[in-house]
């Protein structure tokens, strides 16, 4: 596949924030190294900080599902950074349960599915009695 470094620019230009860091954090390892140049430079002047992009992967490395490779595992929903696997029926036309899956969720997507998961930012000893 061809690296088109005008196409990279413009997506570059016009991602989120939030995209771009998980981009040079957590998918560093498959990144294309002049990609990664654009994207810390477009960071830059978006007034990031490597402090910054350096708390954004710590908190990322310590929820993600880190794959062999260095990588996060995607979430199946999106693209951020999964956090939990788990066993789910797939549906045919979202009804239908066909057969058992796993799937990969992101914070977002876990706590929208109501999937479990360990969150390390969650308080350790929450004040509500939930579930007693």
């Amino acid at each position: 596949m061809e690296f088109n470094l005008r196409r990279v620019a413009e997506y570059i230009r016009g991602a989120d924030t939030e995209e771009l860091l998980d981009r040079v954090t957590v998918y560093r390892e498959g990144m294309e190294p002049a990609a990664l140049d654009l994207m810390e430079g477009e960071l830059d002047r978006r007034g990031i900080t490597r402090e910054e992009i350096a708390a954004h992967d710590a908190r990322h490395r310590a929820a993600a599902i880190i794959l062999p490779d260095g990588t996060a595992m995607r979430c199946n929903f999106c693209s951020r950074p999964a956090v939990v696997r788990a066993l789910r029926w797939h549906r045919v036309f979202g009804l239908v349960p066909v057969f058992p899956t796993r799937f990969a969720y992101c914070a977002f997507h876990a706590d929208q599915k109501r999937v479990k998961w360990n969150d390390p930012n969650a308080d350790a000893n929450p004040s509500s009695d939930e579930g007693s």
